[in-house]
């Protein structure tokens, strides 16, 4: 459902970048690489770890709210775990970064189940699917984190913060234009938001329990034409891949807003609504939240997405050091053409891919060794 989109692939293809004259290189040699050794991606067992177990036996959720979880393998020494926004899956959402991430180590892709949604089963699936990449990879992993992604990890972390459980292995943590809460989107008491998406969502947010499936079709329809709007765009778009890519990504987020029920979309707001504030994380009892190197990435011009009156962003700006003691909130912006919107991963893959790659080079592998 697009209105849950908080971070679709394109951005909403609002603006496009000036392009760096080597990146037709970089589409010939990705897609030479792809073509001559296809990605496989390998399904993962969803509810076999101990914290999913604990989670259905305490009636936390039900198996239909599940994410799926994909790994690609790859050798390398930091592994990567992606949460994708609202929509697409993970997959799309990293479309023009997976060769990157793919070098770095094998990459899990955490999919949002489609009528349905948990906060704490997916916190769940996060701490047995970090256990999981550990004992595969002999590595902790990367956690990257887009949009209401963001908001989800932030949610696990601070979950388990107040169980009282250690903080996670991780060898660093990603986070790209986050949402956090429903504030972040539609700004209490705020009568008519000031972004498309805030006035789709808030008739969901001010009573997602009567929220009628006419609301969740009209968002829906939306979306789906806001991207198909921007896809129009052949010049921009043949800059930075191929039609064969363009297609194969057109039909993957379009298949994911269409496969959305009505129950998931709402069920996807009520864990927005749900979220807290990072205003109120600031307690002793819940900071720091981890103790792994983080970089807080926001876009030079997220005001299409993002309230005027969002609390979320300068919290960070001012006390990043409080949340990740070893992290970073810095802006991404695109000083040779037009600004850098919310998560714009695929248009403006070129300014985030320096930010990447300073961090992922910053990080000391952090191997798990096997008690003898």
């Amino acid at each position: 459902m697009p209105a849950l989109s908080f971070a679709p692939a394109l951005s909403l293809l609002a603006a496009f970048g000036q392009v760096s004259p080597a990146q037709p290189l970089r589409t010939l040699i990705r897609t030479t690489s792809r073509r001559f050794n296809p990605p496989r991606l390998e399904t993962l067992s969803s509810a076999a770890g101990p914290a999913v177990r604990s989670a259905l036996a305490r009636g936390v959720g039900g198996v239909g709210a599940l994410a799926t979880v994909r790994r690609e393998a790859h050798r390398g020494a930091r592994p990567t775990i992606v949460l994708g926004g609202f929509v697409p899956d993970a997959c799309e959402q990293v479309y023009l970064l997976r060769g990157f991430l793919a070098r770095q180590g094998s990459i899990y892709f955490v999919d949002y189940a489609k009528g349905d949604f948990s906060l704490e089963l997916i916190g769940a699936q996060l701490e047995d699917l970090v256990a999981e990449v550990i004992a595969r990879e002999g590595a902790a992993p990367v956690v990257l984190a887009v949009s209401f992604g963001a908001g989800v990890v932030l949610d696990w972390l601070r979950r388990s913060r107040l169980a009282g459980r250690a903080a996670p292995t991780l060898a660093g943590v990603m986070l790209i234009s986050p949402v956090c809460c429903a504030e972040d989107i539609v700004a209490p008491g705020e009568a008519k938001p000031s972004t498309l998406l805030g006035r789709a969502l808030k008739p969901m947010l001010d009573a997602p329990e009567h929220a009628s499936d006419a609301a969740v079709e009209k968002a829906r329809a939306i979306f789906a034409r806001m991207f198909e709007a921007g896809a129009q765009n052949k010049l921009a778009l043949a800059t930075l891949m191929t039609k064969a890519e363009l297609a194969a990504l057109r039909a993957g987020v379009l298949g994911t807003i269409a496969g959305i029920t009505p129950h998931g979309a709402l069920a996807r707001v009520r864990a927005m609504a749900d979220m807290a504030s990072p205003t109120s994380y600031l307690t002793p009892e819940l900071l720091p939240l981890a103790d792994a190197p983080a970089l807080i990435l926001y876009a030079e011009k997220e005001g299409s997405v993002l309230s005027e009156y969002a609390t979320a962003r300068p919290t960070f700006e001012r006390a990043c050091g409080s949340f990740f003691p070893r992290g970073r909130c810095l802006l991404v912006a695109n000083p040779r053409g037009t600004p850098v919107q919310h998560a714009s991963l695929i248009f403006h893959v070129e300014n985030f891919l320096p930010h990447f790659g300073r961090f992922y080079r910053s990080l000391k592998p952090r191997k798990v060794l096997e008690a003898a």
